[in-house]
């Protein structure tokens, strides 16, 4: 027997995928969560067609999945770009199955700070656990994000940690992964390209990419224990955004010089656009949220980027309308339709809606009165064509008679429901 079958026959979480068994159980998690009708019934007919079979053989033979695609596509509430790696259908979605088993199997390795992609924390915890810091109100905040973080991975040393951390548990898994992050190629606008493309921005997998990239990171500060409470430091990850926090600005700004000469060491840029400062009065921003006396609301920018969404989907619809001669009913229907699906729904696979990632956290109405009220005069501008007060001559019934639905309605009642 030569040495790749004695690879093959050792035991490995790669074996998983092709059980029944595995599926069920993944099955039962994704339809758990918040997924579309049309979601639970694609992924029961590709379960029950065994359409994984095929992607599982060629993991077991060695053979390493297909080239991924490559797309460029706009960020969310924004007009910046980002690269998106996406491999065909069968082959991601038995990523989504590997991903949840590997996220699950290896979560010990990961610090308490870290709260991205992982079983039982969600940002919800990790605004919580920064809430019930006992005298958080003292401190200083610094919070960072760091530049394109998922395609910059340096591909070496992200082997180096799969080396060090997945190996010597699951060498065929390990050699899977490293042939994942090695392979150059990928396909775009039907031509096959050769790029560095770090751990692959879109797929499945590199969420877990994401979380062990940065844990010595995230280790180094779960053991910074100071016994002078002026150096204590408070530290959280979430994926590529950090925060931390302590009583001494002088001694925050030197963590902050420390973190970033740790990601420059390890090929990682900030993000200057979101780096900031925070004095205790004016509290902290952390994943779209803001913190301040208490009250945990909807960060400003976070605020300003979907009314910027809004207004560009209005001007775009009545563009579209006039263009196509169609009633103005339709494009308010379609403008509904987008932001009901992002705001309260599941916009797609790899995506929370607005509903499922602030309403549990939030403790006030404050921002959601501000997009029900900007959203309504989007709509009534789009039925009327009058950016005035002749606007308002659409009525609020009007519009719930096309679909929408106020997102202060929908936080009370998911609230009742809790």
């Amino acid at each position: 027997m030569n040495e790749k079958n004695e690879m093959n026959t050792e035991p490995s979480l790669l074996d998983l995928l092709g059980l029944k068994e595995s599926w069920e159980e993944f099955y039962q998690y994704k339809t758990s969560l918040v997924c579309s009708k049309r979601e639970k019934k694609e992924l029961e007919k590709f379960i029950l067609s065994g359409s994984y079979l095929d992607v599982c053989e060629k993991i077991k033979n060695g053979k390493g999945l297909s080239f991924p695609k490559k797309s460029v596509i706009s960020k969310l509430s924004s007009n910046k770009k980002r690269i998106v790696y996406t491999y065909p259908p069968e082959e991601n979605t038995v990523l989504k199955l590997l991903t949840w088993i590997v996220l699950r199997y290896f979560d010990y390795l990961f610090s308490d700070g870290l709260f991205s992609f992982r079983p039982q924390k969600t940002a919800k915890l990790a605004i919580r656990r920064l809430q019930s810091e006992k005298e958080l109100f003292k401190f200083h905040a610094y919070k960072l994000d760091v530049s394109n973080y998922f395609n910059s991975v340096p591909v070496d040393r992200m082997t180096e940690k799969l080396e060090e951390c997945v190996k010597p548990k699951d060498a065929r898994l390990f050699n899977f992964l490293k042939g994942m992050l090695e392979n150059p190629y990928v396909y775009e606008n039907g031509k096959i390209k050769e790029e560095q493309k770090g751990i692959m921005a879109g797929t499945p997998i590199a969420s877990f990419f994401a979380n062990l990239y940065l844990r010595d990171l995230d280790l180094l500060y779960d053991q910074r224990i100071e016994e002078n409470p002026e150096k204590r430091i408070i530290y959280s990850r979430y994926s590529d955004d950090i925060i931390i926090f302590c009583k001494n600005r002088e001694v925050l700004e030197k963590e902050a010089q420390n973190i970033k000469k740790y990601l420059s060491e390890a090929g990682l840029k900030v993000n200057p656009e979101k780096e900031e400062f925070f004095t205790p009065d004016e509290g902290w921003v952390f994943l779209g949220f803001s913190y301040r006396k208490g009250v945990i609301d909807i960060a400003s920018v976070t605020l300003k980027k979907l009314k910027a969404k809004m207004r560009r989907k209005m001007r775009a619809l009545i563009r579209w309308g006039r263009r196509n001669g169609l009633e103005p009913e339709r494009s308010a229907k379609a403008f509904i339709r987008v932001f009901n699906r992002k705001l309260l729904e599941s916009p797609k696979d790899n995506e929370l809606s607005w509903a499922y990632w602030f309403f549990p956290v939030i403790n006030t109405t404050k921002s959601l009165e501000i997009i029900d009220h900007y959203a309504q005069q989007c709509i009534r501008t789009i039925l009327t064509g009058k950016n005035n007060k002749s606007r308002y001559n659409a009525r609020y019934n009007e519009l719930k008679n096309l679909g929408y639905r106020s997102l202060v309605h929908e936080y009370y009642s998911l609230e009742q429901k809790s």
